[in-house]
């Protein structure tokens, strides 16, 4: 194995095997997955990373990878997030509600969900995903959010 794909394989070994992480606390393996992606990131206080993505165009789009993990029999999934829709809080609008569902239909990774005041994409990914294979996922939710955000509510980048 040359030195250029030790390094890629290692993580990924060291991904698969490590422990999930406890609520709150952030998953050594994404730590060490970005950080060998040289992705910046923020920790936040639930232990999820935070990602701010500059799309270029004077736009950026933030996305959670969140560190806790969910299970169905054998499979173990991660979940990322990124928000592209703000509303009041109570109800999502059923317009937007409809388009949101229509989008689901034809994204390739991930669909839509409600989370307090938020419309978020979210992209579930196998645990023991590849770093190339998180940063495409995570980039995947950043552009597909940052889409809806601008069809949304034109002009505004608030997300």
């Amino acid at each position: 194995m040359t030195r250029s794909l030790l390094v890629p394989a290692l993580l990924f070994t060291l991904a698969a095997a490590a422990p999930p992480a406890l609520a709150g606390e952030a998953d050594p393996a994404i730590k060490a997955q970005l950080d060998s992606l040289d992705i910046k990131y923020e920790v936040d206080s639930d232990g999820d990373f935070k990602i701010t993505f500059d799309l270029g165009g004077g736009r950026s789009q933030l996305v959670w990878i969140r560190s806790s993990t969910e299970a169905y029999g054998d499979l173990k999934v991660r979940e990322i997030w990124s928000p592209g829709y703000k509303h009041d809080g109570k109800q999502v609008p059923v317009e937007v509600a409809n388009r949101l569902l229509e989008s689901s239909h034809s994204l390739i990774l991930g669909g839509w969900t409600k989370q307090k005041e938020f419309c978020m994409l979210a992209v579930k990914i196998p645990v023991n995903a590849t770093p190339k294979q998180l940063r495409d996922a995570a980039e995947a939710a950043a552009d597909a959010a940052d889409e809806m955000e601008q069809e949304l509510t034109p002009g505004k980048d608030d997300l």
